[in-house]
């Protein structure tokens, strides 16, 4: 990867270099990250790079070509897969759920019960929309939540989009038999919407979510090291997966010779199931940066984009205001959320510099990337640590990132 003159993009150099000594000194010499890998690109074009520590316990150390598991760095790439089909005229956003899911026909809302009672009848839901599942509106919920007798079942029924889930027709099956958090479009909840995404683009596609990210999205951007399992050839360069022990080093969490990730999932999660790089995911930021599209590759039209990066919640509101979630990638003051991503509304209330428009998301093991459309400026950082509220490394990147921006487009 070439990487281009800083002042040549409007970046002091001197103060791009603060980060990598930053996440030395901080996370990385200490222990409390395995190691880093980030990259800042501005116009597409990669003005800063830096990967320091190790890949795996073994000290094998981290390089420019590792794979790593994103997580919920999924979700946008299968928002993006969804609005591939609606500008095909396939589906629409406000299509019922049903129109492509039939087994969600009799879903209701929770009125109690759960834990070791059944469920009580359930209230007669509204209509789910497609909208609803990229904007986490739908009234689903995530296991890992840990809040309420909905999310317990979800974890006794493994539904958190678990690889070894008997495929897309059993996820939903066993989904709909359990009721929603809330109402659909009355509030915002972190979820496996984008799960139940991903089984609506197999179903219109006619093929597997990995086939349709290969075929319409990977294979056209050059994206070779993104799937849904690392292949026997690359499997030297998979990352060790760690958890976050609050006093203490790191434990070991996935050993990447033995992970699960070595071998095709049961199920392909589109909210959580990809590997990936740093120059796999910064092409795919390069194809948003460009209005969705690069190098003569088109993913999506622009005003597709600027639909999906515009505030869907309610009234125009922010998550402070709306969440009903104990666990996101985002945090909720002065963030809104789109079709599939964050959204940054004002960044007075966010108390960090950047500007208002930002798009973005992050993954469980702490993976983040973030567009600024004003700037025309991306960020693609990478590590192993479970879980991403941990440290509020991502935080600390913008304001590092942004103080090296010497001159700004806003």
């Amino acid at each position: 990867m070439t990487i281009a003159d800083p002042a040549a993009l409007g970046f002091a150099a001197d103060r791009l270099d603060r980060i990598a000594p930053f996440l030395a000194e901080r996370y990385v010499t200490p222990g409390k990250l395995p190691g880093t890998d980030v990259l800042v690109a501005r116009d597409g074009v990669p003005v800063y790079r830096a990967t320091q520590g190790i890949a795996r316990a073994d000290g094998t150390p981290l390089a420019a070509d590792t794979i790593y598991r994103i997580a919920s760095m999924t979700k946008p790439l299968t928002s993006i897969a969804f609005m591939m089909l609606v500008e095909e005229g396939k589906v629409a956003l406000d299509d019922p759920i049903t129109r492509v899911l039939p087994e969600f026909a009799q879903v209701g809302v929770y009125t109690g019960g759960g834990g070791e009672a059944p469920f009580m009848p359930a209230r007669p839901a509204g209509t789910i929309r497609m909208v609803d599942l990229l904007s986490h509106q739908s009234g689903l919920t995530y296991g890992i939540q840990n809040r309420t007798n909905v999310d317990a079942a979800y974890r006794k029924a493994k539904l958190d989009g678990h690889a070894s889930l008997p495929g897309n027709d059993h996820f939903i099956a066993e989904l709909a038999k359990l009721p929603l958090e809330f109402e659909p479009g009355t509030a915002w909840n972190y979820s496996v919407g984008t799960d139940v995404l991903g089984v609506v683009v197999a179903r219109l596609s006619g093929m597997s979510l990995g086939a349709f990210f290969a075929s319409r999205i990977f294979g056209p951007l050059g994206m070779v090291d993104t799937g849904f399992h690392c292949p026997p050839d690359k499997a030297h360069r998979l990352a060790d997966a760690w958890n976050y022990a609050p006093g203490k080093a790191p434990q070991l969490l996935d050993k990447a010779e033995s992970s699960n990730t070595l071998r095709p999932p049961r199920f392909e999660s589109g909210g959580g199931g990809l590997l990936s790089t740093t120059a796999d995911y910064h092409r795919f930021c390069q194809a948003l940066i460009g209005g969705g599209a690069v190098d003569g590759v088109r993913l999506i039209g622009p005003r597709t984009l600027a639909l999906m990066t515009a505030n869907h919640l309610p009234d125009g509101k922010d998550l402070t205001q709306v969440s009903k979630a104990l666990f996101s990638e985002a945090n909720n003051a002065g963030a809104g959320f789109g079709l599939g991503f964050g959204i940054t509304l004002d960044p007075a209330r966010a108390l960090v510099p950047g500007n208002a428009g930002e798009y973005y998301w992050g993954g469980i093991f702490s993976t983040a990337f973030f567009i600024d459309p004003v700037e025309k400026l991306h960020m693609v950082f990478m590590t192993q640590l479970m879980p991403s509220s941990a440290y509020p490394i991502r935080r600390q990147l913008k304001t590092l990132i942004y103080a090296a921006l010497t001159q700004s487009r806003a």
